[in-house]
């Protein structure tokens, strides 16, 4: 019989780390959710083995302006970073369990939001959704989406979030349907505009309206300073996203998510989850978000390559391959749970 992944880990801990999670069935090109079957110019979807590979192969499919929205990353932060490791661990009972809002996901990795995915791959949302679900993984859908919450929602077995902007209008009712759909958390970004991504005035009004208005969690993507934290905590915020929109928003001097996530984390001291994202694109990356006081880290850009170049089984691919690496790495490093993860594990380069 063949064992869940979730059994492999604990049964085989460092030693399944080492190789493809991929336990349960992929979804095969061609049949519903697996996307079209890829341009003779793509590799075997399984024949990868990073994420960043991904990246080259969406490359080959999506029109110069697409991918360009989807493509690079600033990764300087992560770059200076290195492991202080334990030796001499009993790693043998990896565990990447995260409790959030009271479901416990199989990583803490989740699929962040992008909109428009149908001008990535024809299926858009619902392929993401399959993908996602198919690697245990949390989705965050979009007000801006291909296709409506509820057909989104149907097509996971695993939790959907819904994102919309503050600066959108009328967010309560967009809220209350997509609650009504099932989503499990409502994701407002604060900060910036829905439609070209420019700065603007961040509306405390609305999320606190939301938080009233929603009865899940209401997370506030966009956070890039202390102040802005206590700001959404006092208008009602059950969650935080640590978040300089893909860098789409000059946010000055090159700061990153990542840079500020330990000084938020830090301040909001578990009162909420935190969550970052940005720029992660290595399960190493993943592994220094959780260090430096992240709850779940939101991984978007790679995901959408996959979706790109596989359709639903790239999406799930890139996920297993994050998921894979951030448990080699885990007991590499002596911390083969989640609660083990600590500031300890991370050193800085001075350079």
């Amino acid at each position: 019989m063949k064992l869940d992944r979730r059994e492999s880990l604990r049964k085989f801990g460092a030693f399944v780390a080492g190789s493809p999670l991929a336990q349960g069935e992929p979804l095969a090109q061609g049949e519903p959710g697996g996307g079209a079957p890829p341009s003779d110019r793509l590799a075997p979807v399984l024949e990868l083995v990073n994420v960043p590979e991904f990246e080259d192969q969406a490359r080959l499919v999506l029109a110069p302006a697409r991918f360009e929205a989807i493509s690079g990353g600033h990764r300087t932060s992560f770059d200076r970073m290195t492991f202080r490791q334990r030796l001499m661990v009993y790693a043998m009972d990896l565990d990447l369990t995260t409790s959030l809002y009271g479901y416990d996901i199989f990583a803490p990795i989740i699929v962040g939001p992008v909109g428009n995915q149908g001008d990535i791959h024809p299926e858009g949302e619902l392929a993401t959704a399959r993908g996602a679900s198919a690697g245990k993984a949390v989705m965050v859908a979009t007000r801006q989406s291909s296709h409506p919450i509820e057909e989104t929602v149907a097509a996971s077995d695993e939790p959907v979030w819904y994102q919309l902007y503050a600066d959108s209008g009328d967010l309560s009712t967009e809220a209350a349907r997509a609650v009504d759909a099932g989503c499990r958390a409502v994701c407002v970004t604060v900060g910036v505009s829905p439609s070209d991504h420019r700065p603007t005035g961040t509306d405390w009004g609305a999320v606190a309206g939301l938080a009233e208005a929603v009865e899940v969690p209401v997370v506030v993507k966009g956070i890039m300073s202390v102040d802005a934290a206590e700001t959404a905590l006092a208008a009602g915020a059950q969650g935080l996203v640590v978040s300089n929109h893909g860098g789409l928003v000059d946010r000055g001097a090159g700061t990153l998510a990542i840079d500020v996530l330990p000084a938020v984390a830090d301040a909001v001291a578990g009162r909420v989850p935190v969550l970052v994202d940005g720029s992660f694109r290595r399960g190493t990356d993943i592994l220094k978000g959780l260090a430096l006081g992240a709850t779940a880290v939101m991984v978007a850009r790679p995901p959408m390559w996959g979706l790109a170049a596989y359709g639903a089984e790239g999406v799930q691919t890139v996920v297993e391959i994050l998921q894979t690496e951030l448990a080699r790495n885990m007991a590499a490093s002596g911390r083969p749970t989640i609660a083990m993860i600590d500031r300890e594990l991370v050193r800085f380069d001075s350079r």
